[in-house]
């Protein structure tokens, strides 16, 4: 009996337990289904949920730059499938759902994925959501919950996109999506981004023009192939690849399409300064997707729509002339150019012009060449020469410093022979570092970028905001002339930090933001002091010397383009095929950039930054300053001006026959006397150098301007004497990059292949080994190998070698006086025989 109450007593426990965990089971049941479904939109929304905000940019006069209307107004035209290619359709499903027509709507992984982080208290991002998904979170959730990465909002639009898939055809989902989905540059649905990139309706795109639009949904930004068409056409070949590995292409009509050059066009949309404005759109679109999206913004912009028009005026009028020159002068074909003008103490972009007409499919005026990478030729020698200054550095250079602007070889970091050369082939010698910058000569350039280093370099234009030198492995010592890519939005504010004091500038394009009740989003701020990134003496020396207009005169002449009738800082830029021209130019209160060149990057015909770029610039700086009172740079504290030698740079002797005032750095002023001004004493009847045995009335003195070894065969090129005899006396060797002290090879250039010929005698080619030496030299020996293959005892120091094939390392050493001696480097080089590739 007793075991029988307790069995019951267990039974009616195990009871309550069970109705206990039912309730709850009931609770959470109920829960979770007011979690999910409790206020979930209608189905009915979906159109509703096609309605674009109004979304209205003014520039900073309040003048409207463009809105953003009703959709019927031409930006979102939906279009049915029929009117839409098969290629399309193909690549939007295998990019963005590759089982669309089988799942039930959801991504099942998606979703677990997603309880599993929250288990984790993680973030839920987006990402791996079905085209049915998309259309559910974009056309029935709010804009505030479209944007949230949560677990419910996962949830709630997964139970959407199965409702959607129960109510309605595949078909008619897939349309929804193309006629809604984003595609950048203020484009909704296919029909629309036909018409924004390539100017032609959605039916008639072909494989290569679906497959790039298929590819930009994701991130329409960074995959823009009005801003960054390698990035595009990046995308464009992953979306082929899905495509061909969904079984919709074969791999052969993917190379084809991928290999096919995309015409970019623009769809005709009344905007005002329509790059200037896409670059807003963009931005907020990044930065306040939320608010954009639910109503509509105000935008006040930093744009001023009259130096806008104006600039759009010069450049066509600029770009007409030089494709239409006076009788007797070809063509120039260039075809398009850009400028930007910002305030140098803001950052405030006041003007960007991306193209000479935005709406001109024959140019690719869609592309914002403001903010397209190109080469930047010379404009990036005032950052090299900036390093050059630096008062942190052991021994910094001055405008003052002479440099050798003669022909001379570099070894690059891939262990190659580079020899740069300047505009026209022309040789200018010693020169100084203010002559070299304001007439942009190229071999001083180098020998500054070789002096600091490349990653130096790199590490200062980083800092000033220049964003496009990211792979510092392919950058060599080129860079400075051009050899690397760069954004004129942001070069121009790099150039803005010389007016600035050294303190870095960042390009800004919003003054202000209002939500649709008027409430104040954003408020454009003066930026907050920061410590310079350019010491600000050495920006000051940099302007200087690119407002010295008798400086620029060997390159220039006295009435170039960089002249506007008041003090200006200026440099060009013109790369060695022609491809790119720039000028850019500032005021203590504006600077201004311009680029000028075609954007299928075709070269054009001789067009210098200064004949290019350069007139417009000048028209442009005249009318933005109009009549307002000249301005003057302000010098800082710590530089101090002293009577120079002009060639040497040095503090002058009675024997130097020039002299000019020049800027230093405090601390930093010259010390020594100048060397390169001597005077000797020569026999009258020889013409040589006075012996003790030459009588006094044959003896007569002579001033010699003695130059380095390196510039001895340009000197006599150039008709300017030396001192006869041996130049072991002369120890004159005092410019920024050459040191007296050393042994140097100066032929042949290190590795340098040369190749035998079967068309010339064997014992004909030969090639000169030549050094450069220290004071007391009495000979140098050359050793090949580490065999001696032949010594001299004079200048030039030169021995010949005939060629042999080979791997081969040559060393100069150096016998002074007292027997000791000094050995060169060793200087790589190779020989190959007819019959062996180099």
């Amino acid at each position: 009996m007793r075991r029988l109450v307790k069995k019951w007593r267990a039974l009616r426990r195990w009871q309550k337990i069970g109705i206990a965990l039912s309730g709850v089971l009931l609770l959470i049941s109920f829960g979770v289904y007011r979690w999910l479904f409790t206020d979930l939109p209608s189905l009915d929304r979906l159109q509703a949920g096609l309605a674009l905000p109004s979304t209205r940019l003014y520039d900073r006069q309040g003048r409207l730059l463009y809105e953003i209307i009703d959709p019927k107004g031409g930006r979102n035209t939906a279009v049915t499938l029929e009117h839409i290619p098969p290629a399309l359709i193909q690549a939007t499903i295998a990019t963005e759902d590759r089982n669309f027509y089988t799942n039930p709507g959801v991504d099942i992984g998606g979703i677990i994925r997603a309880l599993w982080i929250n288990v984790q208290g993680g973030e839920i991002r987006s990402g791996g959501s079905t085209i049915t998904q998309q259309v559910a979170r974009n056309l029935l959730l709010d804009p505030q919950q479209r944007v949230e990465r949560t677990l419910t909002r996962k949830l709630r639009e997964s139970v959407l996109a199965l409702r959607l898939a129960q109510s309605y055809r595949r078909d008619d989902i897939l349309m929804l999506y193309l006629n809604q989905t984003y595609y950048g540059n203020l484009a909704y649905g296919v029909q629309s981004a036909a018409q924004v990139y390539f100017g032609k309706n959605a039916d008639a795109l072909d494989l290569a023009e679906c497959a790039l639009l298929a590819g930009l949904p994701q991130t329409p930004a960074q995959y823009d192939p009005l801003t960054n068409p390698t990035a595009a056409k990046n995308r464009q070949a992953v979306v082929l690849r899905l495509m061909v590995e969904a079984g919709y292409i074969t791999q052969t009509q993917a190379h084809d399409a991928t290999k096919e050059t995309l015409q970019y066009g623009s769809g005709r949309f009344p905007m005002q300064a329509p790059h200037f404005v896409i670059a807003v759109w963009e931005q907020l679109a990044r930065d306040y997707p939320e608010q954009l999206y639910a109503g509509g913004l105000e935008v006040t912009t930093t744009l001023n729509l009259d130096w806008q028009h104006a600039a759009e005026e010069i450049a066509r009028r600029r770009i007409d002339a030089l494709n239409n020159p006076p009788p007797g002068e070809p063509p120039h074909n260039a075809t398009d150019a850009a400028l930007v003008a910002l305030d140098p103490h803001t950052g405030q972009v006041l003007t960007m012009l991306g193209s000479v007409d935005y709406h001109d499919e024959r140019i690719g005026g869609a592309l914002n060449m403001a903010i397209a990478p190109r080469q930047p030729g010379s404009a990036l020698k005032p950052f090299t020469y900036s390093l050059a200054f630096d008062p942190t550095r052991a021994d910094p250079w001055s405008p003052s410093t002479m440099l050798l602007d003669i022909s001379t070889p570099f070894v690059t970091r891939k262990l190659q022979s580079y020899t740069p050369a300047n505009y026209g082939l022309v040789e200018h010698g010693p020169v100084s570092i203010r002559e070299a910058l304001a007439s942009s000569y190229n071999i001083p350039a180098v020998v500054a970028l070789d002096h600091v280093g490349v990653p130096a370099l790199i590490d200062l234009l980083h800092k000033l905001g220049i964003t496009t030198l990211n792979d510092p492995k392919r950058l060599d010592l080129a860079l400075t002339l051009g050899g690397g890519e760069v954004r004129l939005v942001d070069l121009v504010g790099a150039y803005g930090a010389f007016p600035n004091g050294g303190v870095p500038v960042h390009p800004t394009y919003v003054l202000q933001i209002k939500d649709k009740t008027g409430k104040i989003l954003y408020d454009w701020q003066p930026p907050k002091a920061a410590a310079p990134v350019i010491d600000p003496r050495v920006a000051y020396l940099i302007t200087n010397v690119l407002s010295d207009n008798e400086a620029r005169l060997p390159s220039f002449g006295n009435h170039s383009a960089l002249q506007i009738g008041r003090s200006v800082a200026a440099k060009t830029g013109t790369t060695t095929d022609f491809r790119d021209n720039w000028t850019i130019g500032y005021t203590p209160s504006l600077v201004v950039g311009v680029w000028v060149g075609n954007a299928d990057n075709t070269p054009m015909i001789k067009v210098s930054g200064v004949s290019g770029a350069g007139p417009i610039w000048n028209d442009f700086m005249r009318v933005a300053l109009g009549d307002t009172p000249e301005e003057s740079f302000t010098r800082p504290d710590g530089l101090v001006q002293v009577e120079v030698c002009a060639l040497s740079g040095l503090l002058p002797t009675p024997l130097c026959p020039r002299r000019r005032l020049g800027w230093f750095i405090a601390g930093h002023v010259p010390t020594t006397p100048d060397t390169i001004y001597q005077k000797f004493t020569l026999d009258r009847a020889t013409g040589l150098l006075a012996t003790p045995q030459t009588p006094a009335s044959q003896r007569i003195e002579q001033v010699f301007a003695v130059l380095p070894q390196e510039a001895h065969d340009w000197a006599v090129r150039h008709g300017i004497p030396q001192p006869p005899g041996s130049t072991a006396r002369t120890t004159t060797t005092q410019t920024g990059n050459l040191s007296s002290a050393e042994l140097r090879i100066l032929s042949p250039d290190p590795y340098t292949i040369y190749q035998l010929t079967p068309v010339t005698p064997f014992e004909t080619q030969a090639i000169r080994f030549t050094a450069a030496v220290p004071a007391g030299t009495q000979r140098v020996t050359y050793q090949l190998d580490d065999k001696d293959i032949g010594s001299a005892d004079a200048a030039p120091w030169s021995v010949w070698w005939s060629l042999l094939p080979g791997q081969h390392q040559l060393t100069a050493v150096a016998t002074f006086a007292d027997g000791t001696t000094q050995s060169s480097a060793p200087l790589p080089f190779s020989v190959t025989s007819y019959a062996e590739s180099p």
